[in-house]
């Protein structure tokens, strides 16, 4: 397995977490960033996943991560860009700090890790290099409720074929695109069944999808640039 880390932001917890304890088990060393200290978070690190506090939410603080990761680790296998903040828009927003928040997380911080990074990935000595970005149905359809969400996401999306074509073919770059993946655990049933008839395959299918999506692209050589829908259908009910 690979000696150079697996990087996955946003991965104390959800789909994150899930990927980053798999990986872990298939024997690859992974670094996570989190927001807060949590249970999580020592849950992790007692695993020997190395965690690495980052504020992506303010250029300081996306500039102080990519600091601490060149001193972590001299080179990586992959980023995989899981930070995320659902929030709905905000009413008489006029100072445009939502969109801006999200623009960072989903954009900004992304754009910014490929490119001081890309030392840190070309380092490594396997055969193959990946940056994976976690973007949204909503990217593609748009959201009513949560305007600000997905354009940063499909923005986030548009990063993927750019940086495939700058980085090629020493780095192959990809997105995958979930909905209605997993339930929270004050989601009553209503809102579950709401979700289910969502998709054609009528189900909350859980994080080991994303995780074999994941894997996939991980250990494909043929594939940059692509968006891989896992929406249980969705994008065509």
């Amino acid at each position: 397995m690979s000696q150079a880390p697996i990087l996955i932001t946003g991965g104390a917890q959800r789909l994150g977490r899930y990927c980053a304890e798999r990986l872990h088990d298939d024997g690859h060393p992974v670094i996570i960033t989190y927001r807060r200290e949590r249970e999580a978070v020592e849950a992790l690190r007692k695993q020997g996943i190395q965690a690495i506090q980052a504020d992506f939410s303010t250029d300081t603080g996306i500039a102080a991560f990519i600091d601490h990761l060149g001193e972590a680790t001299p080179r990586l296998r992959a980023i995989i860009h899981n930070a995320s903040q659902w929030r709905a828009d905000i009413d008489n927003d006029e100072t445009g700090q939502a969109f801006e928040a999200l623009f960072r997380i989903h954009m900004q911080a992304p754009y910014m890790i490929n490119m001081r990074c890309r030392e840190l990935l070309e380092a490594c000595q396997e055969p193959m290099r990946d940056i994976i970005h976690i973007t949204d149905y909503a990217a593609q359809k748009g959201s009513r409720n949560h305007v600000a969400y997905a354009a940063t996401k499909a923005g986030l999306d548009n990063l993927t074929r750019s940086f495939a074509a700058l980085y090629g073919p020493s780095i192959k770059v990809n997105a995958i695109a979930p909905a209605s993946i997993m339930l929270n655990e004050d989601d009553d049933d209503a809102y579950a069944d709401y979700l289910r008839d969502k998709s054609i395959m009528a189900t909350t299918p859980g994080p080991a999808v994303i995780w074999q999506s994941v894997r996939y692209l991980l250990d494909n050589p043929f594939v940059t640039g692509v968006t891989l829908p896992v929406d249980g259908g969705r994008h065509v009910k």
